[in-house]
Order: structure tokens, then C-alpha cells, then sequence
């Protein structure tokens, strides 16, 4: 199965500053920065070609998340459970890690990615922080009898 994880890209910041509480109501509305729309479509354009036709898109119902996966231009589903501070077990059964049948592109916040992988490549909690508008590919697959998940690549949209 493949597992990409796309953090969404740069929004602008909470309203209230940082006392603003991640998740509430005004967090959820914040909408993509003028270079995080040029973010998105970098990545987009890079993801559409690289994704099978059948690729499943998950999304947070975050409005910044949700005009970063737009902008790939296919059919994505609104998954409450992506929502900011999400939990990365609640991630991997949303996406139905490791049995999934299809790639499944998930757009999502930090620390939350960065938990995900970090679980996934056997690394500690903090260890994989997400930059804004990067994707993360990962891959399980069995070599040897041995079952493995393996970093296909991380692709950042400054370097696009």
C-alpha cells in the first residue's frame, strides 16, 4: 500500500494570534496564503503525475487543507477525523494502513503527519516534523518474508 501524506500548504495565521487555539472554529476557516495557492499547484501538478487514477484523497475539513487537495483536481472526501490535532493511530485506520488497496493521499496538519511517519518508520514521536505543502510517500511492501515500510520520497514545493 502507499500512504501519501501532504501537509497542507502555508495559510494564514489564526486571528488570534497565538493565543488562538488550534482547531476551534476560526482555525478551521483559514484559507490558503497567496504563495500557499502557488504551493498547492506546484504540488498538485507533481502528484497528479505520479498517482494512479485510482488514488483515494482524504482531506481535513480544514478550509486550508481542503484548497491545498483542490487543487489536485480530483474527487476528495472531507474526513472529520483529519481535523488539527488529530490522532496518528485514527490516521492510519482512516486510511486503512496496511491493508488499503489503493494509494491514498491524505492532506492534513503537523504534528499530526509528522506522528504518522514517525510511527510508521519506527522513529520517536517528534521526530519527523512536516514543512508546509510537503509530501511524504511511504510504501509497505514484503521483502524476504519480512514485511516493511519503506520512504519512497518527501518532495518539498520549493524544489518543484
Amino acid at each position: 500500500m502507499d500512504l501519501i501524506l501532504w501537509r497542507h500548504a502555508q495559510a494564514h495565521d489564526h486571528p488570534d494570534g497565538p493565543a488562538g487555539r488550534q482547531g476551534d472554529d476560526k482555525d478551521l476557516a483559514r484559507p490558503l496564503t497567496s504563495r500557499g495557492e502557488k504551493q498547492a499547484v506546484r504540488m498538485a501538478r507533481w502528484l497528479d503525475r505520479q498517482l494512479p487514477q485510482g488514488a483515494l484523497i482524504l482531506c481535513s475539513p480544514a478550509v486550508r487543507a481542503e484548497q491545498t487537495a483542490r487543487a489536485l483536481g480530483r474527487k476528495l472526501h472531507i474526513v472529520p477525523a483529519l481535523a488539527p490535532e488529530a490522532d496518528a493511530l485514527a490516521v492510519l485506520d482512516q486510511v486503512q494502513w496496511p491493508v488499503g488497496k489503493s494509494p491514498c493521499v491524505v492532506v492534513a496538519h503537523q504534528p499530526t503527519l509528522g506522528r504518522v511517519i514517525a510511527r510508521l518508520l519506527n522513529l520517536p514521536e517528534d521526530a519527523c516534523p512536516v514543512r508546509k505543502g510537503t509530501v511524504w510517500w511511504l510504501r509497505q511492501r514484503e521483502r524476504n518474508g519480512r514485511v516493511q515500510t519503506v520512504l519512497v520520497c518527501v518532495q518539498t514545493p520549493e524544489l518543484l
